[in-house]
């Protein structure tokens, strides 16, 4: 007969670099797993030290501050398997620990580093080679890293070592319907080897990254038989008869638009709340961007943390100024309205000694800039962090302003394009009406010169989005976008403005990636540069 056990997913949110919090994170949630009746506690890849640690890892002191608070752990009162560096022959590897009562059982060291995408484990860790099978109440259990689940030969290895069941710790950020493609090849894996696979995720959010959790369960017979809520820290208790887990909490898997809001929330939150911000401040200028922008922000913070502001100029619609202050008084946020017009007047008045005078783009930043040093002087004067409102669209072709609607320190809609800041925005109203109707249905535009509207420089959204989509996140060249139907020219002009403005995008605050191509350590091009777009 099978023996029955209890096993203890822990879906925990890490803060890098803090290795002495996150072990007695690590300890207070080991006796929460094992009051819940947990013999054993599963955690994340690199759970003493947060993922990706980056640098931190060449620190010379870091071998010493791992092997003290692992220390620390002996306090545990059940087995632990988690994730931390160590350094093992000279070398530095990503490691799996099976620990208990103070004392390491076996250590996994992780074979396949990736190194693409936000990837770099190549640049700080050496490979492992061997797989790692550890007997626990009966069962073999064969210990699996994130990328290693990915490639056959490390799973196929740990089969052959004799494990019945996998467990993989995982730190696998977030993308765009990243959830159903994991737990399609979870299921895969599973039936390929005939073993039960646990999956334990990181969840938070980390400077431009974002750790979705839906840490997860999948049988003998590849069967998801539980799921952790995403987005959310969460302990999964999960039993078993032998090497088969019985079914347990099963979290819905979100929809698409619910999906890349909670990420979302969950990066405002976490960047703000990590990097000890009292709060946020945005300029909130009655368009869609903000409007959506100050939705996420309450919902991430509450609305005692946000302050809004309006800085109006002479081509700013009076239905602006009122979608503006209507929002922000449905939210409940600290509001305030500051006309530029004296700001950018004074500043148009010392430009005038040059020939000729400021005009066009020149008087139009100006607006852009008298907004954004308004917001950093709040910024200075409140403690606050300054959320900047630019999405993927208007970032890719470089229509922003330089030290003005770019000033600030996080921009929560720098991967989502513009059609998909309108998706974002109907559906936050389904749960509860915050952003006004007309701010939705009117043409969007800068406001920085009369009766401006944004298709009077950009393509129609529709078009100039699946334009960037094709070029940037699947890499296609300009000719082979204009076989997918687009028209010769414009995909030109918008590919020549891509290229040409990676200079503002370096000096651009980052932003959660949602994508699998976001705009910031994943796609890395040179500023100076001749590359032809139709290659």
């Amino acid at each position: 007969m099978s023996q029955s056990w209890s096993m203890a997913l822990v879906q925990m949110n890490a803060l890098v670099g803090d290795i002495e919090g996150n072990a007695a994170k690590i300890l207070a949630l080991s006796r929460e797993a094992a009051a819940a009746g947990a013999d054993l506690a599963v955690f994340p890849e690199l759970a003493l030290i947060g993922y990706p640690p980056e640098d931190l890892l060449l620190r010379p002191s870091l071998e010493g501050r791992i092997q003290a608070a692992l220390v620390t752990l002996a306090a545990a009162p059940i087995k632990l398997i988690l994730g931390y560096p160590g350094r093992r022959d000279g070398r530095l590897y990503n490691l799996a620990g099976v620990w208990e009562a103070g004392r390491c059982l076996a250590e996994y060291r992780k074979v396949c580093l990736p190194n693409y995408q936000v990837f770099d484990e190549q640049r700080y860790f050496s490979a492992g080679s061997a797989p790692c099978v550890i007997e626990h109440r009966g069962q073999r259990l064969g210990l699996l890293i994130c990328e290693d689940v990915w490639h056959a030969q490390p799973v196929q290895a740990s089969v052959a070592a004799g494990a019945q069941m996998l467990v993989c710790l995982n730190a696998s950020p977030y993308h765009r319907g990243k959830q159903v493609q994991r737990e399609h090849l979870l299921r895969q894996r599973s039936q390929e080897t005939g073993c039960s696979l646990v999956y334990v995720n990181l969840v938070g959010g980390q400077d431009e990254l974002v750790f979705d959790g839906a840490s997860c369960v999948i049988d003998t017979d590849a069967r998801l038989v539980a799921r952790a809520t995403p987005f959310r820290e969460q302990l999964l208790l999960v039993d078993l008869r032998g090497d088969q887990p019985q079914a347990a909490a099963c979290a819905e898997q979100l929809d698409p638009l619910a999906e890349v809001y909670a990420a979302l929330v969950l990066a405002v939150r976490d960047y703000v709340d990590k990097n000890a911000f009292p709060g946020v401040v945005l300029g909130l200028s009655g368009g869609i961007d903000s409007a959506l922008t100050l939705a996420i922000a309450v919902d991430a913070l509450g609305a005692q943390r946000v302050r809004a502001v309006m800085m109006p100029y002479h081509y700013t619609a009076a239905m602006s100024c009122e979608d503006a202050e209507q929002q922000a008084r449905t939210l409940g946020v600290t509001y305030h309205c500051y006309p530029i017009i004296e700001v950018v007047q004074a500043l148009h008045r010392v430009l005038q000694a040059e020939s000729p005078g400021p005009s066009g783009a020149t008087l139009e930043n100006l607006q852009a800039r008298a907004r954004g040093t308004l917001l950093m002087a709040l910024s200075n004067q409140h403690g606050a962090l300054v959320l900047t409102t630019g999405n993927k669209s208007e970032m890719s072709v470089g229509y922003a302003t330089l030290y003005g609607d770019m000033a600030g320190g996080f921009d929560v809609l720098k991967d989502v394009p513009k059609t998909l800041v309108f998706a974002l925005a109907r559906y936050r109203n389904q749960s509860s009406p915050v952003i006004p109707q007309r701010v939705i249905d009117r043409p969007p535009s800068a406001e920085l010169a009369p009766d401006q509207k944004d298709e009077d420089s950009l393509p129609p959204y529709e078009i100039l989005d699946e334009i960037l989509r094709l070029y940037i996140e699947e890499d296609a060249s300009a000719e082979a976008i204009i076989a997918a139907g687009f028209e010769r020219a414009c995909v030109y002009e918008v590919l020549r403005k891509v290229d040409r403005n990676e200079y503002k995008r370096r000096q651009a605050a980052i932003g959660p990636r949602l994508s699998e191509r976001g705009l910031g350590k994943d796609r890395r091009y040179p500023i100076t540069q001749a590359w032809r777009p139709g290659e």
